[in-house]
């Protein structure tokens, strides 16, 4: 026997299972209809961090309810920190300020680096578009192909931001090699270190996304103008060592000791945070929640993969529970790595 509802029946059995949706998250939902969310780079314009920023902002929206406007501020300064920090002391807590930020930023909290006024652990950590091995690249006109030229010839002068990878890497590298690496500080983003790489102000990047070398310096790669000494990474990316034209190594090969190798290992563990975008530590759950399924599903959306891919824009996400994972390994990690990769970066 068939049972047909009334139109009345059905509207009161709607009304009924509404009421049975928490209040909090018919909240959430509702939020962000008719606000602007917006990320903060804490990089100059042009760099990697700045372009999948924005590859994210075209397209994120849509998948969250409301279909909130995104618009992204460049706020560089001291590595990224200058971002950090504001968004972990200043920004709005409600779900509407996010941040892209270096990915060393745990490290540089681990390491107790100049400025740091953050928990990273804290921070809600949303996704990152791509996990990316570093790498520690030199000028043609250099003349140091390799890290043995580096260790017998020297003169490796590497432009750097001031924090993370552009300064953490290159001192780590010196030390383990060990070689005489020199660091000039100042830069406001890996854009301009670029620029100075071509002026041959400098004749080193110390650490950079192997993604962001490819979409920032592909005619420098194109010319062959770019050599790279070494990889940083949990396992070798055979990319790299194709455009190389031979192996290049891990990090943590080149360490001549245990200890240099765990020292390695630690500040490599931050490659698969790459590009993150972060929140403010006290956004509300169901909003972070809500982030996060957005972030997931951008990543799959058939319009951002055209996009990234006329950007030449590498796309291998992680989700934003496994880089909070991450950033508390890295935060916990064995006083020994800890100890001795702050006695290579001092």
């Amino acid at each position: 026997m068939s049972v047909i509802l009334s139109g009345r029946v059905i509207l009161s059995l709607a009304v009924v299972m509404a009421a049975t949706i928490p209040s909090s998250a018919r909240a959430a939902d509702e939020f962000y209809k008719g606000k602007t969310i917006q990320i903060s780079v804490g990089f100059a314009a042009g760099g990697g961090y700045d372009v999948y920023a924005r590859l994210i902002a075209r397209h994120m929206g849509k998948y969250i309810p409301g279909n909130p406007t995104f618009i992204v501020q460049n706020m560089p300064g001291a590595g990224s920190r200058v971002a950090a920090n504001w968004l972990y002391n200043v920004a709005p807590k409600d779900g509407t300020a996010l941040a892209s930020v270096v990915q060393g930023t745990p490290v540089d909290q681990v390491m107790k680096e100049r400025g740091v006024r953050f928990d990273a652990a804290k921070f809600a950590w949303i996704g990152n578009p791509i996990v990316d091995n570093l790498v520690t690249l030199s000028s043609r006109k250099s003349g140091l192909a390799t890290l043995d030229d580096v260790k017998t010839k020297g003169g490796l002068v590497c432009g750097s931001t001031g924090a993370g990878p552009t300064v953490t890497m290159p001192k780590i590298l010196g030390g383990i090699l060990p070689a005489n690496i020199r660091i000039v500080t100042g830069y406001p983003g890996v854009p301009a270190i670029n620029l100075a790489l071509e002026r041959d102000e400098v004749n080193c990047l110390g650490g950079t996304g192997w993604s962001s070398m490819k979409a920032t310096m592909s005619q420098m790669m194109a010319k062959g103008e770019l050599y790279v000494l070494t990889q940083w990474g949990t396992a070798k990316n055979p990319e790299i060592s194709k455009f190389a034209g031979r192996d290049v190594p891990l990090a943590t090969e080149v360490a001549r000791n245990d200890v240099d190798r765990e020292a390695a290992a630690f500040i490599s563990s931050t490659t698969a945070l790459s590009r993150p975008l972060l929140a403010p530590p006290g956004v509300p759950a169901d909003r972070v929640d809500i982030l996060r399924r957005a972030f997931d599903a951008t990543m799959k959306d058939a319009e951002f993969l055209a996009d990234a891919k006329r950007a030449k824009a590498d796309i291998l996400p992680i989700s934003g529970e496994k880089m909070q994972q991450i950033v508390d390994s890295v935060i916990h990690a064995s006083p020994a790595a800890q100890k001795r990769a702050k006695e290579l970066i001092e």
